[in-house]
């Protein structure tokens, strides 16, 4: 056991009031294993091998640790040093304040347990609890953990910090604040660099921006260039129109304002209380708040209570309240069936509720007879116009080479009266409740009506038929299911968007 050395400018024993104790006054020094001390004064207990300074006190261990206070004990036994009063800590790396340190030479660990104040070059870190490991230059705190510098302030319950690299690692409920655009990170566990501003958390991660909240079970977030990306189970909440975004991977491009994400990508338009559930491939965001374009590509569904749909791709432009389908598209509204090449809904840009609805190029809308399942009511032409009345279609406006195949019932009975077949150029309907209310012929009409046993067989299906209720998403569930199909439609060729130009101006 290696004995203290010491030397003071005045030696003295009072057996009385130190008993056991050299009482050593004047310039004291004190040197164990590798570590200096001097104070003012100081009590040395030679059989204890325990040393008590007392003013102005400084301990020196190599070139890496200086530590002052008002007061300390030393154990050369144990090789544990307390000290207290104004304590202030220096290595290479940081500066440490407190009221009272412990120092474990063994381990070569500091550590205090009433509140500390720790500033290196970036940051400047308080908590209430720490420890400090001087061969890695890391600190352990917990309790009411806060770091702070010109850009940022973290707040946590518990982290690991490097001194030397600025890296943190957050355990627990943790917070991190830019103080210039208030944009916050929450997260219980992950990592942060708090010199590159790059963070990934692993548990619970939100990143809340000016205009959306991002959540995810994994997030990585580089401020600097304002991206970020997140894994699994994500949310991505559009706080100023309504809208939220759904999916297991996504990318977010801060200063271009675009948002990509896929593996059950899903965006939901809150409506009141009834939400559109679009979900395909890929979903790509862009655009300012009120301008956001919605890009949904392949195997594309959409489910809302009173209307579904289906198509390769759709395009979204909340500013003019535009969603348009392409490539084999289907919607269905209440009982009717509605195809064509492309399909174009217009939304009311204040309520949000259904306007109306385009559709170019070989419209069809079918309905199933309210009594016959192999029976079909069609409507056919090369242009439809519908409107909607409350979210539900009211009238539909059938322009060029118009047809109709209806079925005529009583309606006491019910029973099947007559079949009718016409050949317009334009007609006119009304709806209600999914049924065809009233037909009007615009243009001199041709046509027949049969009874239900002298109606050709040949002539039960307008050319262009095809009934798609199996594709039908019945609950928002069903968006996700992939239909096992062929597609026809051919793919869209250079030009296609001068043409999409000239449908979305054209009038009926």
């Amino acid at each position: 056991m290696k004995k203290i050395t010491y030397k003071a400018e005045i030696q003295e024993v009072n057996e009385e009031k130190f008993p056991g104790a050299n009482i050593l006054i004047g310039n004291v020094k004190m040197l164990h294993d590798g570590i200096e001390l001097t104070c003012q004064q100081a009590l040395y207990y030679q059989k204890q091998n325990f040393f008590k300074a007392i003013g102005n006190v400084l301990i020196k261990q190599g070139d890496t640790i200086a530590q002052t206070s008002d007061y300390a004990d030393y154990d050369a036994n144990s090789k544990q040093a307390l000290s207290w009063g104004k304590v202030v800590l220096k290595d290479p790396t940081m500066t440490l304040t407190t009221d009272t340190l412990q120092f474990d030479r063994i381990n070569q660990k500091l550590y205090y347990r009433s509140y500390a104040t720790i500033r290196d070059a970036t940051n400047t870190l308080k908590s209430k609890n720490g420890n400090y490991y001087l061969e890695n230059k890391k600190f352990i705190a917990t309790t009411r953990v806060i770091v702070v510098n010109p850009e940022h302030r973290l707040e946590s319950n518990h982290l690991d910090y490097y001194t030397q690299t600025g890296l943190a690692y957050l355990f627990g409920p943790s917070t991190i604040t830019n103080n210039q655009d208030k944009n916050k990170i929450y997260a219980e566990r992950g990592f942060y660099n708090t010199k590159t501003d790059i963070s990934h958390f692993i548990k619970n991660a939100k990143l809340f921006l000016k205009e959306r909240t991002i959540e995810g079970d994994s997030l990585y977030y580089d401020k600097k260039r304002g991206f970020a990306s997140a894994t699994n189970n994500i949310r991505v909440i559009d706080t100023v129109e309504n809208f939220v975004s759904k999916g297991n991977y996504a990318e977010f491009f801060e200063k271009k304002d675009s948002l990509f994400i896929i593996k059950k990508a899903v965006a939901i338009s809150i409506i009141e209380k009834d939400s559109m559930f679009v979900h395909g491939d890929t979903l790509l965001v862009t655009g300012k708040p009120d301008k956001r374009i919605i890009r949904t590509f392949h195997n594309v569904k959409i489910f809302k209570s009173n209307l579904q749909g289906k198509c390769d791709s759709i395009y979204t432009n909340q500013e003019t309240g535009y969603t348009k389908m392409y490539r084999n598209p289907v919607i269905w509204s209440d009982k009717n069936q509605i195809t064509g090449d492309s399909i174009f809904l217009l939304s009311n840009k204040e309520t949000k509720k259904l306007d109306s609805l385009k559709v170019f190029d070989n419209a069809f809308i079918i309905s199933k007879d309210s009594i016959s399942e192999k029976d079909f009511n069609q409507i056919k032409g090369r242009n439809m116009l519908g409107k909607f009345e409350k979210n539900k279609l009211r009238t539909l406006f059938v322009f060029g080479n118009a047809e109709s195949l209806y079925y005529n019932r009583n309606d006491q009975t019910q029973i099947l009266e007559t079949i009718t077949k016409e050949i317009s150029s334009n007609i006119e309907f009304t709806l209600y409740n999914g049924q065809i209310e009233t037909i009007k012929y615009l243009k001199k009409s041709d046509g027949k009506t049969y009874p239900p046993s002298m109606f050709p067989e040949d002539l039960r299906e307008l050319k262009g038929f095809y009934w798609r209720e199996k594709e039908q998403p019945k609950s928002k569930e069903d968006i996700f299911i992939r239909d096992i199909e062929i597609d026809k439609t051919p793919v869209k060729k250079k030009g296609d968007a001068k043409k999409d130009a000239i449908l979305d101006k054209k009038k009926f």
